[in-house]
């Protein structure tokens, strides 16, 4: 027997979704200016009200922008591809963190600011990834990172305290060069990692930092990164706004 099933969202959030996938797949490019009301209307057999809710909801995820007098057009904003494994070398003693680098390269600003540095019980996935037991602490780095003064990503980064104690990793400041070259100055250069990558409806934090329009789900990456000897070294909750962001991996088959 064939299965059936209808889609349970109202007619605005459908036509939205229709429109959001048709501009972050580059369809509707940016300057592009939408069909007037009455055309989607007529298209999406639906009332005026209903179109203007979905307009709304891509004007709020800054993919749509009115000009009173003319009508609705694409914002120049699309999902941004980012390959993880460009960020993970260290770099060389002076040099920027490759979250700065990076965004250079691509003609944009980046920026990070540390929200907190501390000592804490990490959840029991992390517990479980860093081989701690229930009573043992982590080390937590928690920052936001922007491109263009735009909150991209939440991270919370955890690292075993034997790694961190007693150098600048505990001390609430930057790190020049990031985590990676600070461990690998340790003994500790991350060699390899894996990711576990999931779609998830933000908590009130995630909402907060990440400014997010109402219902948009975050692309949430678990991260573990291993030294030498398959040690584990580091382990990352990576929450993006998954309307900004598009992970690309590249994979060489043997």
């Amino acid at each position: 027997m064939a299965r059936t099933f209808t889609d349970p969202r109202s007619a605005h959030q459908k036509i939205a979704a229709t429109l959001r996938r048709q501009i972050t797949r580059g369809d509707l490019c940016p300057g592009t200016q939408l069909p007037s009301t009455p055309a989607l209307m007529a298209e999406h057999n639906v009332a005026g009200t209903t179109v203007q809710k979905a307009l709304q909801m891509l004007k709020e995820e800054e993919l749509l922008v009115g000009q009173p007098g003319k009508g609705v057009f694409v914002q120049g904003r699309t999902q941004q591809s980012i390959s993880p494994e460009v960020y993970m070398p260290p770099v060389s003693q002076g040099e920027p963190y490759r979250w700065i680098t990076e965004a250079e390269k691509r003609s944009q600003c980046a920026s990070v600011t540390l929200l907190e540095v501390a000592a804490v019980t990490p959840p029991f996935e992390v517990r479980h990834a860093l081989g701690l037991n229930d009573a043992d602490q982590a080390l937590l780095r928690k920052q936001i990172l922007y491109l263009d003064d735009q909150p991209t990503e939440l991270t919370h980064s955890y690292y075993p305290l034997e790694l961190a104690e007693g150098t600048a990793m505990m001390e609430r400041r930057k790190i020049k060069g990031g985590t990676p070259t600070l461990l690998a100055e340790r003994g500790y250069p991350p060699r390899a990692f894996v990711d576990e990558v999931s779609s998830e409806i933000p908590t009130e934090e995630e909402v907060v930092a990440l400014e997010l329009p109402k219902d948009m789900p975050v692309m949430v990456t678990f991260r573990v990164v291993y030294a030498d000897d398959e040690r584990p070294i580091e382990v990352s909750l990576l929450t993006k706004a998954a309307h900004r962001y598009r992970m690309r991996y590249t994979v060489t088959v043997p």
